[in-house]
């Protein structure tokens, strides 16, 4: 059978390209023919070509973002999410390939939604543009309930300010770096660096809108984020506006009734004018007052946990072990998403420290306590822990996915714990971070990293626990699979 299959996770870092691996490893033993365009945070890759739909018997779907999907219209398309491949990919194909010989039908242009009754429809007619009905994430959506709709919308936001904050956070630090050197030269980094990152909320807001409504949502949401900066509702705001942006402008397209003739403006004039209107005065007047308020208290418990002592140390630890806990799943985004905030102030963080040192555990405890105790770890995943010591030091916690899938309460206690040893030992020798991500690659950066020695402490006591964890809870694989 011929399969083609895209694949695009939120962040478009590791899920995108291991559901790919995956998915060519198990077709391969099935005796399947496969071509995987992958769509990660570089942009699109081994690109589907016309002829190969053609061609294709099954289109897959392993997306937990929009793309674009009216090209596969008249083919079988299933849709499922990432977890569910790095899992057990051959289940996966061999699920598709049974609705496609069992349920399918040619007359019905329907998506099959992995894990639910439901069926998304190209026919949509509440979609502005048929060719955008596919595309539009408000119906792509593998979960049918609200929370999973708006934790999709959210996580799609998320995964567009990740280059933002990664690049403006490294270039201000740099900045520090040429501080005495070039004195005029940092400065203007800084302003580079701050451009980039203070764009952070309104990208994210404006991506949120985005998996709503699809473009009209670009707009309001964007406006929204800024006006969230201007009223001081910050992160939560932008969040908050993100939704509104999204929600309203849907409501909106829904309920406004145009001639054939106007139609056209729709997308491009009305929905944007009167929707960044409305979100612009709900930000000003609804939005900003009660949600700055809220991130006054917020700011000053934080701070009052930060100031040392026991409560500084278990929250160093929570979040260092969120982020690791579920392998770069709800848990990881919101830790990440959390600790990325606490930056905005421009000072250095603990909370973005321990977030960091409890995620660069995870890939150097698995390639340790690989080579220390190799009867504990099948030939796949002794091969898979060569590299993992780098995605590691990368701040990549996705390289654990393989080995929690085999043997999930051993590795989720080791790396979970080994992390939250970690986060615990950055409070107590008060480690700081100013850049958002860049693992331990940015600790020669000077500023990036406060007291760099207890920070990799606290790193090599969290990887200490972590391969210990391993040894105790892990039993030996079978010789077969050695």
């Amino acid at each position: 059978m011929k399969i083609v299959a895209v694949t695009a996770c939120i962040t478009g870092i590791a899920h995108t390209y291991l559901c790919a691996e995956a998915l060519e490893e198990a077709a391969k033993e099935m005796g399947h023919e496969i071509k995987v365009e992958t769509r990660g945070s570089v942009g699109a890759d081994n690109v589907l070509t016309d002829q190969d739909i053609k061609e294709a018997d099954l289109v897959m779907l392993v997306i937990e973002i929009a793309v674009p999907t009216e090209r596969f219209a008249g083919k079988p398309v299933y849709q499922t999410r990432t977890h569910e491949v790095t899992t057990d990919a051959a289940k996966v194909i061999n699920r598709a390939i049974k609705w496609m010989q069992e349920e399918y039908d040619p007359e019905n242009t329907d998506i099959k939604v992995a894990g639910g009754d439901a069926a998304v429809s190209s026919n949509d007619e509440s979609a502005i543009e048929p060719e955008d009905t596919l595309n539009n994430m408000s119906n792509m959506g593998s979960g049918k309930g609200i929370g999973s709709q708006l934790y999709k919308h959210l996580m799609c936001g998320v995964s567009y300010i990740i280059p933002f904050i990664v690049a403006g956070g490294i270039i201000q630090a740099l900045s520090i770096a040429f501080n005495n050197l070039a004195p005029n030269f940092a400065t203007l980094m800084s302003q580079i660096g701050g451009h980039a990152f203070s764009m952070m909320i309104p990208v994210m807001a404006a991506y949120m809108a985005f998996s709503v409504v699809d473009r009209p949502g670009l707009v309001p949401g964007m406006v929204a984020g800024f006006m969230a900066i201007d009223t001081g509702s910050g992160f939560v705001g932008g969040i908050i506006g993100g939704y509104l942006a999204g929600y309203l402008t849907l409501w909106l397209r829904d309920h406004i009734k145009l001639p054939k003739n106007l139609k056209s403006l729709m997308p491009i004039l009305i929905l944007p004018l009167i929707s960044t209107l409305i979100v612009g005065l709900l930000m000003k007047f609804v939005v900003g007052v009660p949600i700055s308020w809220l991130n006054g208290v917020l700011t000053k418990w934080l701070e009052s946990m930060n100031q040392g002592g026991a409560s500084a140390i278990l929250l160093g630890a929570i979040v260092a072990c969120m982020v690791t806990v579920d392998f770069g799943g709800v848990l990881c985004r919101v830790s990440y998403a959390f600790a990325v905030a606490t930056l905005a102030t421009g000072d250095p963080s603990m909370i973005m420290a321990a977030n960091m040192a409890g995620g660069i555990v995870t890939g150097l405890s698995l390639t340790a306590a690989a080579l220390l105790f190799p009867r504990k770890f099948t030939r796949q995943e002794r091969e898979l822990s060569k590299s993992t010591w780098l995605l590691g030091l990368s701040f990549i916690v996705e390289c654990g996915i393989p080995f929690v899938a085999r043997d999930p309460k051993a590795h989720i206690i080791a790396q979970g714990g080994g992390a939250a040893v970690a986060g615990a030992l950055i409070s107590v020798f008060g480690c700081t971070q100013s850049v958002p991500h860049g693992g331990l690659w940015v600790a020669p950066i000077p500023g990036a990293l406060g007291n760099v020695p207890g920070y990799l402490l606290a790193v090599a006591a969290g990887v200490a626990f972590a391969v210990v964890a391993m040894l105790i809870l892990k039993k030996d694989v079978p010789a077969e699979q050695r």
